[in-house]
């Protein structure tokens, strides 16, 4: 069964200005999920967002900033067409994981959409178990 995966198309371009999201405020919209818990398990600049796996990374280094999210694969090449500032991300499944620079030319609106994918992506995939511990069932 194809699961469709659509997310709102990138914005026209009204000015020169977009609006977008700095580190903060993705850590914010990140930890306000339910069930989310936030740590540095790899080093003091990698970010890790779970929901009982992780399904996003915050890279929070000053030369280098960028957020990893998991994302369909069909969506992950379609995402990485479109945009480049979307690439395969750094030491992780290429299948599986988009790297995004945080360069601001992406939208806040579509920061969201692939956040929350990410963060259903995992939700859906824990075990029955880890559901009940999360409190989801």
């Amino acid at each position: 069964m194809a699961t469709n995966y659509s997310l709102s198309p990138a914005f026209p371009i009204l000015s020169k200005k977009r609006i977008t999201m700095n580190v903060e405020e993705i850590r914010e919209y990140c930890v306000s999920k339910p069930g989310v818990t936030e740590g540095f398990p790899f080093n003091d600049t990698a970010l890790v967002f779970k929901v009982g796996k992780m399904f996003a990374l915050l890279d929070l280094s000053e030369d280098s900033k960028g957020l990893s999210l998991k994302c369909a694969p069909d969506l992950a090449i379609k995402l990485r067409e479109q945009h480049s500032e979307v690439r395969a991300a750094w030491h992780f499944n290429k299948a599986h994981w988009n790297g995004i620079a945080l360069t601001g030319s992406i939208t806040e609106k579509q920061l969201k959409e692939w956040i929350d994918h990410s963060y259903e992506i995992v939700k859906i995939s824990l075990t029955k178990m880890q559901k009940e511990e999360l409190g989801f069932i």
